[in-house]
């Protein structure tokens, strides 16, 4: 059975097709739970080149390297490994599919479910800056450590859920949410630069941390932000705390994850013990 806490916990090598090809044994690992909206961390030769698909994907020194399982896919991911010397691996990944849940919430302020145009263009344009942020492709590894849960306290949603705001359908819900009193410190769940802090309509206290390789966290509805844009935060400093700024309800941290613009499930890829649901 895949354990569906976490990507690296155990270090599950994933049960697709094995990696083949005219290596007489394969120099590449993977791991990884392999659902739908999980990230995928392999390590190879630090010489080979790697493409999902037609993507080249960036190696550490140490041959480390990430990709994202887009939440809805159901086509198979291909893996190709080029050898320094000539050699070649392939692997098929089957995502796994998962089953999301519905979520209703009622009595958000209308601006924050059917906002005017002025609110709308502000929040297309707030948008837009953590779309480049995300674009970022650097060396770090932090990725490669598994994560721990930011902040203690209640999980209260979950990835993927669909969205009923106010009675009206909305996108999914592409992020954790955990509960918890006001001014609950948030933890930076791996090592990483700080590549975004700012305060914005629906997130309200925002910080983007950039873990390499294109992968990031993000935590919205802060009511305080400790760290700046560059800063290096290492797994476990506080980085903020829990507030209900922007489109909240209630005191808690969205808590989202993405390689580049591809949303993940964060949940799926920690080494800590989850909080409780409600």
């Amino acid at each position: 059975m895949i354990d569906r806490r976490g990507v690296l916990r155990g270090a599950v090598l994933l049960a697709a097709q094995p990696l083949l090809g005219c290596a007489t044994a394969s120099r590449s690992s993977l791991t990884g739970s392999l659902e739908q909206g999980t990230l995928v961390v392999g390590r190879t030769d630090p010489d080979a080149q790697v493409f999902v698909g037609d993507t080249k994907l960036s190696l550490s020194p140490s041959g480390l390297y990430a990709f994202g399982i887009e939440y809805d896919r159901t086509t198979p991911i291909v893996l190709l490994i080029r050898h320094a010397n000539g050699t070649r691996e392939t692997q098929s990944v089957v995502p796994v599919v998962r089953h999301y849940e519905v979520q209703s919430i009622a009595g958000l302020p209308e601006d924050y479910v059917s906002p005017p145009p002025d609110i709308a263009e502000r929040i297309k344009r707030e948008h837009e800056a953590v779309a480049q942020a995300r674009n970022r492709d650097t060396g770090g590894t932090g990725f490669a450590q598994g994560f721990d849960w930011p902040a203690a306290g209640i999980v209260s949603g979950v990835f993927g859920s669909q969205r009923i705001l106010n009675g009206k359908p909305r996108a999914p819900h592409f992020g954790v949410d955990i509960a918890a009193p006001a001014g609950t410190p948030i933890h930076a769940p791996a090592d990483g630069v700080v590549a975004m802090s700012d305060d914005f309509f629906l997130e309200g206290g925002f910080t983007l941390l950039d873990h390499g390789h294109g992968v990031s966290t993000c935590y919205f509805h802060q009511s305080s932000r400790t760290v700046a844009v560059g800063q290096a935060v290492g797994r476990g400093d506080v980085i903020g705390h829990v507030g209900m700024t922007g489109r909240a309800t209630g005191p808690h941290v969205h808590w989202g994850m993405n390689w580049f613009q591809v949303r993940l499930d964060p949940s799926r890829s920690t080494t800590t013990p989850a909080p409780p649901r409600t």
